[in-house]
């Protein structure tokens, strides 16, 4: 058997103490910049991940826990690790978000630190180590790095938005993969850090499918910074690439049982245009570069728009052929650079090339990985030729990133604040305007929600969502008929969406057409009977029928499905009242009431079943609450004038009956 490889030499290591201060000023600098970020509301997909997946609810159930949802499109399918980590964090508190944030941050600075120690090892290496002038270099420059990297502002999106810990946690593993690498082939004993280079592998594969590249990137490094060819590459270290290659099957198997990610990905993608999205890509890399030297304007989601003409991409689009002429050239002639390039383009590749992301054409998150190579080559080629001379610059440099940081972590505080601001810097995002109405609408401001769903239909006019909003907010804002035409759209242009026939279902209920109403409830439920809204709505056109007893399993259904359902308790509650269970009728209105103290028909309906066991006092109390709370109330006057006569205060009574 021939002998294993000597380790590879390299320049004394710095010292451990500077090496540990060098971490904990990366540490502390981090958490100054995240501070104000653990605070932030579940937004947007974080909804879907956490409260709508029933997968992480259960944290010892780990056959469920490594199977998350497969249908539906959410940042979790196909992502078993990313879903782990999810649940462990509702097994510590449940949809409190502190300890998703924290958990966010500690995958960031894991990967800083990683990057730190990735970048020092490197620049130790014989054909890296003289470049910079004498003396200890690798640890000032690797720290200069991997501060600017850890406070960028660009890096925002995969910490504080809490559902793309998808990015930060794959970028955590792609950095250990290289780290356990470097490590094995410097250290006397490599089997310890071999395996740790194919386990971060292996699991990153289980986190996002931009791992796809790190086996031949791994390759790569090692061709550029110390084999020197791939041959002597994989003679030395072939069990190793064998490993890290062996990975693969498993992304395979992730990939082919997410179903190209609930539809949403890939070329039989509903939308998808492979031109389109590849025009779209030169544009989004432009934007991303610019981004990393002047990051301003931040957006948070720049929608699925696409753009179908070469001309107006045509600057960006010659920008990356020369950029990848330039990394190909590089790779032959000057290897280290050609690595950086690589590294560029590869991790961007499975989402920035002209594979169809139809929900999501552009997002900053992507660049979480690449950027270090930017940066990288920003710092090191600046240090190439002037030395050390470089290293205040860039430091001052970071500490205004972590300054953009801090103030990014506030436009999170809350969804409508991330929101509003993402409609002002991309004013052309239908998805914006459609989200900035959903908040508006839960606001009860309809008329201000109206005026964005339109803007998203003008916008977007094969918008279905926009379109069920649009059609949905006429109808409760005493407009039903002109929603129809709408609704009509969307249905059309996505026949089998349950939002589309529950939202029919609102509209006729508002013109008074219940039968209808109650057709289109049944097949929104068909279609989708875990949603508790719909549920609850079938029950309440039930009861308007007068069929109280035909609802109740509806508004059952629905209470078991969404907890400290408001509505649903107040309807359930009438329906119990109307069929004479008075008592139970009193549970689902007091529970509303718990729920929502302000909620004017559920203290009219509770004074009336008070009445009806002759608790008039009690029942007058609820009954001039409901009149205060809603002035303009006929039944709730009626009632308090009647309560009021039965008391003996007729003079009073009087003004309420007339």
């Amino acid at each position: 058997m021939p002998s294993a490889p000597p380790p590879c030499p390299v320049r004394k290591s710095a010292n451990p103490l500077h090496v540990f201060i060098a971490g904990a000023l990366l540490v502390l600098a981090a958490f100054a910049a995240y501070h104000n970020s653990f605070s932030g509301p579940l937004v947007y997909d974080d909804i879907a991940a956490t409260k709508e997946n029933p997968t992480i609810q259960n944290l010892s159930a780990l056959s469920t826990v490594l199977v998350p949802p497969s249908d539906t499109g959410t940042t979790v399918n196909g992502r078993p690790l990313v879903n782990l980590s999810l649940a462990i964090n509702y097994a510590i508190g449940g949809y409190e978000v502190f300890s998703y944030h924290v958990f966010n941050l500690a995958i960031h600075l894991l990967a800083g630190l990683t990057l730190f120690g990735l970048v020092r090892r490197s620049l130790e290496l014989p054909s890296l180590r003289d470049r910079f002038g004498p003396g200890e270099v690798a640890l000032p420059f690797a720290f200069t790095v991997a501060l600017l990297w850890t406070l960028h502002p660009l890096q925002t999106e995969s910490v504080t938005y809490i559902i793309q810990r998808a990015e930060s946690l794959v970028g955590l593993f792609y950095l250990l993969t290289f780290y356990g690498f470097i490590r094995s082939i410097t250290s006397p004993r490599p089997m310890l850090w071999t395996g740790l280079s194919v386990a971060s592998c292996l699991c990153g594969m289980a986190s996002k499918e931009v791992m796809a590249s790190a086996p031949l990137l791994v390759l790569v490094y090692d061709r550029a910074l110390i084999s020197g060819t791939f041959q002597a590459a994989w003679q030395r270290r072939r069990r190793l690439y064998l490993g890290l290659a062996g990975t693969w099957l498993l992304l395979a198997w992730l990939v082919r049982g997410s179903a190209d990610r609930g539809g949403t990905a890939g070329f039989k993608a509903e939308g998808a245009n492979v031109w389109h999205y590849a025009l779209t890509q030169c544009l989004a890399l432009g934007k991303y570069l610019k981004l990393t030297f002047w990051p301003s304007p931040i957006v948070f989601d720049y929608g699925t728009g696409v753009e179908t003409s070469l001309l107006p991409v045509l600057p960006q689009a010659l920008l990356i052929v020369a950029l990848v002429v330039a990394t190909g050239y590089a790779l032959r002639r000057r290897p280290v650079l050609g690595f950086l390039g690589l590294w560029f383009f590869a991790i961007l590749g499975p989402s920035s090339s002209f594979i169809p992301i139809v929900t999501e054409t552009m997002a900053e998150h992507r660049m979480y990985l690449p950027l270090a190579a930017v940066l990288s080559l920003a710092v090191l080629g600046a240090g190439t030729l002037a030395g050390r001379r470089v290293i205040p610059l860039f430091l001052g440099l970071a500490l205004v990133a972590g300054w953009l940081t801090m103030k990014r972590n506030e436009d999170y505080r809350d969804e409508l604040t991330l929101w509003r601001d993402t409609q002002q810097k991309y004013p052309t995002n239908a998805r914006a305007h459609n989200n900035v109405g959903e908040i508006l609408f839960r606001q009860d401001k309809r008329e201000e929600a109206l005026a964005c769903f339109l803007e998203a239909v003008r916008l977007l006019p094969n918008y279905v969502d926009a379109l069920n909003n649009v059609g949905n907010t006429l109808a409760q804002v005493g407009r039903p008929a002109e929603g129809l035409p709408y609704l009509e759209t969307a249905l059309a242009l996505r026949p089998r969406y349950a939002e589309t026939y529950n939202n029919f279902g609102n509209t006729y209920y508002e013109l008074g057409r219940l039968d209808e109403a109650v057709t289109n409830y049944r097949e929104a439920v068909r279609l989708k009977p875990k949603w508790a809204d719909a549920q609850s709505n079938l029950g309440v056109a039930l009861a308007k029928q007068g069929k109280p007893a035909e609802a109740l399993p509806y508004f059952e259904a629905a209470l078991r499905l969404k907890e400290n359902y408001t509505e649903a308790h107040y309807s359930y509650g009438s329906a119990l009242d109307a069929l004479g269970r008075t008592a139970e009728a009193m549970v689902q209105f007091n529970l509303t009431l718990a729920l929502k103290p302000n909620h004017p028909e559920a203290h009219n309906n509770l004074g009336g079943v008070l009445f009806k066991q002759d608790k008039v006092t009690e029942a007058l109390r609820h009954f001039e609450t409901a009149v205060r709370l809603k002035p303009i109330y006929p039944d709730a006057l009626h009632n308090l004038g009647v309560t009021l006569y039965k008391l003996g205060r007729t003079s009073e009574g009087v003004p309420y009956l007339a």
